[in-house]
């Protein structure tokens, strides 16, 4: 093993070497291998795995752009119910992650592999019934939703395709975490290359009908989505039953243990309302900003894209952080998973201060890529520079909420979630854009307000250790 200290031209092929390996996939014991070597094997593939499940909504929209309004609008609307299933499928996992991870650590793959098959039974018992009322209501919901009519005619069976993969969306999220619990974060890597190269394919070929596929418009991007995460669940089945792997699931562990299940559904619990807390509050700033026209809306949208993009990598850091927590913790090494999340928290701060410098000095030139209409631009400038001054915030942040979500803490984040983003974001939003005239500039105020007061509760959380106590 290299030196973690090695430096100048002796550090490029230890560099290099690691990367090769944080890609092919690591067999290393992340609770006794070096710290900063740790954070980047499990980093690296965690990051693009981000970013490639980022690709499965740019793909259709781009497809579907072609056929029209109405069309992009039946994905949006279909999206928008489809964030109370994501947000299951992120709560499922960030618990079924905990408990992976923590099975790892005690170097127990027998206990780590049962409760993998759990999670994917509780998973199954939430996903089905939405699949049944999604594919039967589909019509019902869309009018709920504002539909127009042509949507009503024609974007009905898009919808129920969508809905009615709600098991493979559930699963893809779930064994994807299990798989970043375990340490195999490469295979969760793999599992959306997979799944995105397939969408990348079908997609546009399914809504325009290119080559030899017929032309099916809407429909066809729910095919193309649905098609590419189910191979890419089925990739996962096979990875998780091929021996090798960290978790290696056998015809022994296919019961049903109910205590198991209760155990995972209580920290998914508090991780799922955390999600969801996030989510809704995105929604709320969207209803403030909508009072100032559509130019601010569309500028608040193009601001916020680009941020939520330069954020992604961060996110990756956050999940390995997490992952190294629980493991340390199952291999009673408190003090250890402690440095684990502190040297996490300062490589993202690190980071995502520099990008935070790079996107207030080239605001403007980005947001032109996208729009260059003066009164839109101006409003996601604002946005973008605003928001941008509290990265380096953002990033600890990030680290010491997942890294609490990774000991099984699912409770602190999500109270803080509550208390910064409806007690504070919300409110201070309205405040400072109504109440004191600032318009859309104080909802981006509150937004860099609210995740900078997340970064510091959630720091002063893991300082506390509490963290530390069997929630497991």
């Amino acid at each position: 093993m290299e030196a973690s200290g090695s430096a100048g031209p002796a550090a490029r092929p230890g560099l290099w070497s690691d990367l090769r390996e944080a890609l092919r996939g690591s067999h290393r014991d992340f609770t006794t291998e070096s710290i900063p070597r740790s954070i980047f094997l499990l980093a690296v593939p965690m990051m693009l795995e981000l970013v490639l499940e980022s690709v499965f909504a740019v793909v259709d929209v781009f497809a579907v752009n072609r056929i029209g309004p109405d069309a992009v609008a039946t994905v949006g609307l279909t999206e928008s119910m489809l964030v109370l299933v994501y947000g299951v499928a992120m709560g499922v996992g960030i618990g079924a992650m905990a408990l992976v991870a923590r099975r790892v650590g005690e170097k127990d793959p027998e206990r780590a592999a049962r409760t993998a098959v759990q999670a994917i039974v509780l998973a199954l018992l939430l996903a089905v019934p939405v699949v049944v009322l999604g594919i039967t209501f589909a019509p019902t919901l869309l009018g709920l939703m504002g539909a127009s009519g042509w949507v009503l005619e024609h974007g009905v069976r898009y919808t129920q395709i969508m809905m009615g993969s709600t098991v493979s969306i559930t699963l893809l999220f779930l064994i994807n975490a299990i798989f970043r619990g375990a340490g195999d974060a490469a295979v969760a890597m793999r599992v959306l290359w997979l799944a995105s190269g397939i969408n990348i394919v079908l997609a546009p070929s399914l809504v325009l009908g290119l080559g030899p596929f017929p032309r099916l418009g809407v429909v066809g991007a729910a095919l193309g989505t649905t098609i590419g995460r189910t191979c890419g669940v089925l990739y996962q089945f096979w990875q998780l039953s091929r021996p090798g792997g960290r978790i290696t699931i056998q015809r022994r562990h296919l019961h049903v243990e109910w205590a198991t299940i209760r155990q995972v559904l209580n920290l998914s619990g508090s991780a799922t309302v955390q999600v969801l807390v996030g989510m809704a509050s995105w929604i709320g700033i969207v209803r403030i900003i909508s009072g100032f026209g559509s130019a601010a809306v569309a500028g608040y949208t193009i601001g916020i894209r680009i941020v939520l993009f330069a954020l992604l990598p961060s996110v990756g850091l956050a999940n390995a952080a997490a992952t190294l927590v629980g493991q340390n913790l199952g291999a009673r090494q408190p003090d250890r998973a402690a440095r684990s999340a502190w040297l996490a928290g300062g490589f993202n701060a690190a980071f995502l201060g520099v990008i935070g410098l790079l996107l207030l000095a080239t605001a403007p030139g980005l947001i032109h890529i996208f729009d260059p209409e003066p009164v839109v631009a101006g409003f996601a400038v604002s946005c973008l520079r605003v928001i941008s001054l509290g990265f380096a915030f953002y990033g600890l942040g990030m680290v010491m909420s997942q890294a609490l979500n990774g000991a099984g803490d699912t409770r602190t984040p999500t109270l803080i979630n509550l208390g910064c983003f409806w007690v504070l974001e919300l409110p201070l939003a309205w405040g400072l854009s109504h109440g004191l005239g600032l318009g859309p500039l104080g909802a981006f105020v509150a937004i860099l307000v609210a995740f900078c007061t997340v970064a510091v509760a959630g720091t002063l959380a893991f300082r506390a250790g509490r963290w530390k106590q069997r929630f497991i």
